[in-house]
């Protein structure tokens, strides 16, 4: 099964566009996971488990560095093209 996902970061830190970038860049080290990154979030396709799996991970990874940040999710069940401009 396929999974899109929104995601934005927003952390409790007055430095807050490093950590952004930081955690931008991670999910970017991701092979199998399509993305797509605006001024507002990363849209983010995959199969369901890896998507999971790496939201869990990097989400993690950034509390543990960065200590507390906001992360809003949206979550869709199937795939949607992330490169669609109306």
């Amino acid at each position: 099964m396929k999974l899109t996902a929104e995601i934005s970061m927003y952390p409790f830190n007055e430095n807050y566009l490093e950590p952004i970038q930081w955690f931008i860049d991670r999910l970017k080290t991701y092979p199998n996971i399509e993305r797509v990154t605006n001024a507002m979030a990363t849209q983010i396709c995959g199969d369901y488990l890896e998507v999971m799996t790496m939201l869990a991970h990097e989400m993690k990874a950034a509390n543990e560095k960065w200590g507390k940040a906001v992360f809003v999710c949206k979550f869709i069940g199937s795939e949607i093209d992330l490169t669609y401009k109306q």
